[in-house]
């Protein structure tokens, strides 16, 4: 019985050990509580102070954004970190970012975790400080919104493990980006600018802050909206969430011309990962459709515009109709140069519309400028409701056999079409308007 105690204590010493390795033992400090050693302030002049264990930011007006940088870079990581903010002010932590002389003179840019105690609510998003801007907004997780606690210290947890990036605030999945633009940099805790003298002297205050840099261990996969960016991939959560690629970002496979059996033997170049409504030699092809139908289902994809181009994304597409292949139609134009967005009814033909139905209402600059990638979104509910969405935005929704819809149809292009937009299910078609275009990433989750 001695012989086994002693070998059980051994044996239970040696787990801690190997437990502790890759557990509690493996967190640093990047705050010692008393001063900032280790951090540097770069760009605006908000006041920085250690006080009471904690870092305490001070907004100044009439300075740009302020950062409290650490002096070493991060790759792959683990961050936790404890704040709190007293006032509606705004703020983020910025992760993998960096400041170099040759761009915007020094301005701190990159991925940048979302403070927002705001009515809007996005606290937890990712946003690409000084260069994309929104990368996930939390329109996209609706159901976490509110994890974030107003006036309380919330707990902020940061993995950024090769291409992934995955956020959380008191234990709830915020934000999933797919993403390698910058694989390294800096961590920084950001005072934002104030427009009004009178919000000089707001705070912030950040404490317990913490990183892991070796044996890494993520939190166990959820069910949070994953924006994946790199180019025809699927990452792991989506799978388990049940995204598949409707374009394998190589061959013609799944996909065939409309009213026909073959895809078209010319037009539509595949290069690169792209898919181009025009070949190499600019030759057209025409529209292509899926090969399968889709009823219910959430539609991704990222689409880069050329000057003055015009192309579609259309669902429910019926090909037993002699009006031609119709469906409803996501738009995809050039709205400031191409002539059909002045045309219709109230912006109904401009970019994310359900083209001359239903006007998408877009903030300002959610387009992105021509020959960057935007990222469309069809959902179509089981119950006939639908969202187009437009870089992260719902622009519009509507549901599909409901008395508006059908008014809506009355008063449009396609009122003499028996029961358009209506079936149960149809084909995904991508339009060729005669104008070069680009998609990829196009991506499909059926909905039952």
């Amino acid at each position: 019985m001695k012989k086994f105690t002693i070998v059980l204590v051994l044996f239970s010493i040696a787990f801690s050990s190997v437990e502790g390795q890759s557990g509690s033992n493996n967190w640093q400090s990047l705050f010692n509580g008393k001063d900032l050693s280790g951090w540097k302030q770069l760009n605006g002049k908000a006041h920085y102070k250690a006080e009471n264990n904690e870092i305490v930011g001070t907004t100044v007006f009439n300075q740009p954004n302020s950062f409290l940088v650490t002096e070493k870079d991060y790759g792959d990581f683990i961050l936790e970190l404890d704040l709190r903010m007293d006032s509606m002010m705004n703020s983020g932590i910025q992760i993998r970012s960096e400041s170099k002389a040759d761009y915007n003179n020094g301005r701190v840019h990159g991925y940048q975790v979302e403070v927002d105690p705001s009515p809007r609510a996005w606290s937890g998003g990712l946003y690409d400080e000084a260069r994309r801007g929104w990368l996930y907004p939390m329109e996209f997780n609706r159901g976490a919104m509110h994890a974030y606690k107003h006036g309380q210290w919330n707990r902020y947890r940061i993995e950024c493990i090769g291409s992934t990036i995955r956020t959380f605030i008191n234990g709830v999945p915020m934000a999933h980006v797919i993403d390698d633009m910058t694989p390294k940099g800096f961590i920084a805790l950001q005072v934002h600018s104030i427009n009004k003298p009178e919000d000089a002297g707001r705070t912030i205050r950040w404490k317990n802050i913490r990183i892991q840099t070796r044996n890494l261990k993520p939190l166990p996969y959820d069910t949070a909206f994953v924006v994946n960016l790199l180019p025809n991939n699927i990452s792991a959560q989506e799978k388990k969430n049940g995204v598949q690629l409707l374009w394998d970002g190589k061959s013609n496979k799944g996909w065939r011309g409309v009213y026909k059996q073959q895809f078209p033997t010319q037009g539509w170049g595949m290069k690169d990962g792209l898919l181009s409504v025009k070949d190499s030699e600019g030759r057209r092809g025409g529209d292509i459709v899926t090969a399968k139908r889709y009823g219910a289902f959430v539609l991704q994809f990222q689409f880069k515009l050329t000057d003055t181009a015009n192309s579609g994304v259309k669902y429910f597409v019926d090909e037993t109709k002699n009006n031609g292949a119709v469906g409803l139609e996501y738009q995809v134009l050039d709205d400031a140069r191409h002539p059909d967005a002045k045309m219709g009814a109230n912006g109904n033909r401009t970019t994310a519309s359900l083209y001359d139905l239903i006007a998408a209402q877009k903030p300002n600059a959610t387009m992105k400028k021509i020959g960057e990638w935007n990222h469309g979104m069809i959902v179509v509910r089981p119950d006939n409701r639908v969202e187009h969405w437009l870089n992260g935005y719902k622009v519009l929704d509507y549901v599909r056999v409901s008395p508006s819809f059908k008014d809506y149809i009355s008063k449009s292009k396609y009122q003499k079409i028996e029961n358009f937009g209506l079936g149960a299910d149809g084909h995904i078609l991508l339009q060729d308007h005669s104008d070069q275009v680009y998609f990829r990433n196009i991506k499909i989750r059926e909905l039952r």
